[in-house]
Protein backbone atom coordinates (compact mmCIF):
# COMPACT_ATOMS: atom_id res chain seq x y z
CA UNK A 1 0.00 0.00 0.00
CA UNK A 2 3.00 2.44 1.19
CA UNK A 3 4.33 1.79 -2.73
CA UNK A 4 1.15 2.27 -4.18
CA UNK A 5 0.80 6.14 -2.27
CA UNK A 6 4.48 6.68 -3.45
CA UNK A 7 3.64 6.18 -6.67
CA UNK A 8 0.70 7.80 -7.06
CA UNK A 9 2.21 10.66 -5.14
CA UNK A 10 5.15 11.23 -7.53
CA UNK A 11 2.91 11.22 -10.84
CA UNK A 12 0.78 13.69 -8.98
CA UNK A 13 4.36 15.55 -8.52
CA UNK A 14 5.35 15.25 -12.34
CA UNK A 15 1.80 16.20 -14.06
CA UNK A 16 2.38 19.40 -11.36
CA UNK A 17 5.38 19.96 -12.79
CA UNK A 18 4.39 19.49 -16.56
CA UNK A 19 1.22 21.61 -16.10
CA UNK A 20 3.63 24.33 -14.68
CA UNK A 21 5.69 24.41 -17.18
CA UNK A 22 3.35 24.54 -20.19
CA UNK A 23 1.60 27.42 -18.77
CA UNK A 24 4.93 29.38 -18.44
CA UNK A 25 5.67 28.85 -22.09
CA UNK A 26 8.23 26.48 -20.85
CA UNK A 27 8.82 24.27 -24.30
CA UNK A 28 12.09 25.49 -25.17
CA UNK A 29 13.40 28.11 -24.11
CA UNK A 30 13.78 28.99 -20.60
CA UNK A 31 15.03 32.30 -18.66
CA UNK A 32 17.64 34.17 -21.15
CA UNK A 33 19.96 36.00 -18.62
CA UNK A 34 19.17 40.04 -19.83
CA UNK A 35 22.00 41.72 -21.46
CA UNK A 36 19.73 45.16 -21.56
CA UNK A 37 21.00 48.24 -19.30
CA UNK A 38 17.78 50.23 -18.07
CA UNK A 39 14.05 51.41 -19.31
CA UNK A 40 13.93 55.25 -19.58
CA UNK A 41 17.93 55.54 -21.19
CA UNK A 42 19.24 55.45 -24.28
CA UNK A 43 22.69 53.56 -23.90
CA UNK A 44 25.33 55.59 -25.30
CA UNK A 45 26.61 53.32 -28.08
CA UNK A 46 23.28 54.92 -29.75
CA UNK A 47 24.26 58.62 -29.40
CA UNK A 48 24.19 60.18 -32.80
CA UNK A 49 21.75 57.54 -34.20
CA UNK A 50 19.74 59.42 -37.83
CA UNK A 51 16.56 60.80 -36.12
CA UNK A 52 14.17 57.81 -36.93
CA UNK A 53 16.72 55.63 -35.09
CA UNK A 54 16.92 58.07 -32.50
CA UNK A 55 13.10 58.45 -32.26
CA UNK A 56 12.85 54.32 -31.62
CA UNK A 57 15.40 54.81 -29.51
CA UNK A 58 13.63 57.14 -27.00
CA UNK A 59 10.88 55.18 -26.63
CA UNK A 60 12.91 51.76 -25.41
CA UNK A 61 10.78 49.62 -23.26
CA UNK A 62 7.38 51.60 -23.82
CA UNK A 63 4.34 49.54 -24.95
CA UNK A 64 2.65 51.94 -27.56
CA UNK A 65 -0.86 51.05 -28.46
CA UNK A 66 -1.99 52.36 -31.87
CA UNK A 67 -3.01 48.65 -33.54
CA UNK A 68 -1.98 47.80 -36.87
CA UNK A 69 -2.23 51.73 -38.68
CA UNK A 70 0.49 53.04 -35.78
CA UNK A 71 2.56 50.28 -36.52
CA UNK A 72 2.37 50.39 -40.44
CA UNK A 73 2.77 54.63 -40.28
CA UNK A 74 6.19 53.86 -38.26
CA UNK A 75 7.00 51.34 -40.98
CA UNK A 76 6.62 53.93 -43.56
CA UNK A 77 8.34 56.53 -40.98
CA UNK A 78 11.25 53.39 -41.43
CA UNK A 79 11.91 53.27 -45.09
CA UNK A 80 15.47 53.68 -45.78
CA UNK A 81 16.73 51.36 -43.02
CA UNK A 82 15.88 47.63 -42.49
CA UNK A 83 13.71 46.76 -39.86
CA UNK A 84 13.81 43.80 -37.75
CA UNK A 85 10.47 43.57 -35.66
CA UNK A 86 9.96 40.54 -33.09
CA UNK A 87 7.30 39.42 -31.76
CA UNK A 88 7.11 38.15 -28.23
CA UNK A 89 4.89 37.62 -24.84
CA UNK A 90 5.98 37.71 -21.78
CA UNK A 91 4.42 34.43 -20.93
CA UNK A 92 6.46 32.49 -24.11
CA UNK A 93 9.50 30.81 -22.86
CA UNK A 94 11.71 31.02 -26.12
CA UNK A 95 10.68 34.42 -26.24
CA UNK A 96 12.25 35.34 -22.79
CA UNK A 97 15.15 32.95 -23.85
CA UNK A 98 16.35 34.81 -27.23
CA UNK A 99 15.39 38.58 -25.89
CA UNK A 100 19.36 38.68 -24.84
CA UNK A 101 20.16 38.56 -28.45
CA UNK A 102 17.94 41.40 -29.44
CA UNK A 103 18.91 43.51 -26.40
CA UNK A 104 22.66 43.05 -28.02
CA UNK A 105 22.36 43.62 -31.36
CA UNK A 106 19.73 46.52 -31.01
CA UNK A 107 22.66 48.04 -29.28
CA UNK A 108 25.25 46.74 -31.89
CA UNK A 109 23.37 47.51 -34.87
CA UNK A 110 20.78 50.05 -33.78
CA UNK A 111 22.48 53.03 -35.69
CA UNK A 112 22.43 51.27 -38.75
CA UNK A 113 19.25 48.70 -38.51
CA UNK A 114 15.46 49.44 -37.22
CA UNK A 115 14.35 47.33 -34.32
CA UNK A 116 10.69 46.83 -33.35
CA UNK A 117 8.52 44.82 -31.45
CA UNK A 118 5.33 43.42 -31.29
CA UNK A 119 3.55 41.96 -28.01
CA UNK A 120 1.47 39.37 -28.72
CA UNK A 121 -1.68 38.20 -27.13
CA UNK A 122 -0.29 39.22 -23.71
CA UNK A 123 -1.43 41.37 -20.39
CA UNK A 124 0.06 45.12 -20.60
CA UNK A 125 1.46 44.73 -16.91
CA UNK A 126 2.93 41.38 -17.36
CA UNK A 127 4.16 43.01 -20.48
CA UNK A 128 5.51 46.14 -18.77
CA UNK A 129 7.61 44.05 -15.63
CA UNK A 130 8.75 41.69 -18.52
CA UNK A 131 10.61 44.90 -19.96
CA UNK A 132 11.72 46.24 -17.06
CA UNK A 133 13.30 42.79 -16.19
CA UNK A 134 14.48 42.40 -20.05
CA UNK A 135 14.77 46.40 -21.27
CA UNK A 136 15.11 47.05 -24.98
CA UNK A 137 16.11 50.03 -26.72
CA UNK A 138 13.24 50.47 -28.74
CA UNK A 139 9.51 50.20 -28.50
CA UNK A 140 6.82 47.34 -28.72
CA UNK A 141 3.65 47.90 -29.90
CA UNK A 142 0.49 45.81 -28.39
CA UNK A 143 -1.42 43.42 -29.72
CA UNK A 144 -3.25 41.49 -27.69
CA UNK A 145 -6.73 40.89 -30.72
CA UNK A 146 -3.96 39.58 -32.67
CA UNK A 147 -5.21 41.72 -35.57
CA UNK A 148 -1.84 43.88 -35.87
CA UNK A 149 0.08 40.24 -36.76
CA UNK A 150 -1.76 40.19 -39.58
CA UNK A 151 0.20 43.04 -41.69
CA UNK A 152 3.38 40.49 -41.42
CA UNK A 153 0.98 37.02 -41.43
CA UNK A 154 2.35 36.67 -37.75
CA UNK A 155 -1.07 35.11 -36.39
CA UNK A 156 0.35 31.47 -35.11
CA UNK A 157 3.61 30.92 -32.73
CA UNK A 158 5.94 32.44 -30.90
CA UNK A 159 8.69 33.88 -31.26
CA UNK A 160 8.57 35.11 -34.54
CA UNK A 161 11.26 37.77 -36.37
CA UNK A 162 10.00 39.53 -39.33
CA UNK A 163 12.84 41.44 -41.47
CA UNK A 164 12.05 44.21 -43.81
CA UNK A 165 14.37 45.33 -46.25
CA UNK A 166 15.38 49.55 -46.45
CA UNK A 167 13.32 49.54 -49.07
CA UNK A 168 10.25 48.33 -46.67
CA UNK A 169 9.54 44.91 -48.42
CA UNK A 170 8.99 42.25 -46.41
CA UNK A 171 11.57 39.33 -46.80
CA UNK A 172 11.53 36.97 -44.37
CA UNK A 173 9.73 35.67 -41.24
CA UNK A 174 11.73 33.51 -39.43
CA UNK A 175 9.16 31.46 -36.86
CA UNK A 176 11.08 30.18 -33.64
CA UNK A 177 13.63 31.24 -30.96
CA UNK A 178 17.16 32.21 -32.04
CA UNK A 179 19.56 30.11 -30.00
CA UNK A 180 22.19 32.07 -30.14
CA UNK A 181 23.35 35.59 -31.38
CA UNK A 182 25.62 34.32 -33.99
CA UNK A 183 22.47 32.84 -35.84
CA UNK A 184 20.36 35.94 -35.34
CA UNK A 185 23.26 38.31 -36.98
CA UNK A 186 23.41 36.15 -39.72
CA UNK A 187 19.59 36.22 -40.88
CA UNK A 188 19.69 40.29 -39.87
CA UNK A 189 22.63 40.33 -42.57
CA UNK A 190 20.48 38.05 -44.86
CA UNK A 191 17.34 39.16 -44.91
CA UNK A 192 17.54 42.93 -43.76
CA UNK A 193 20.95 43.74 -45.49
CA UNK A 194 22.52 45.26 -43.14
Amino acid sequence: MKRVAIAVGAVALVAVVVVGLSQAGGGGGGEGKSAGGACGKVPARLAGAPKPLADLHEQGCELLGGGATAFKARLAALKGYPVVVNQWASWCGPCRAEFPHFQKLSVTMGKRVAFLAVDFQDNDGDAAAFLKRYPIAYPSYTDGDGTLSQVFNGVGPLPKTIFYSAGGKLEYIHVGQYRDEAALRRDISRYAGA
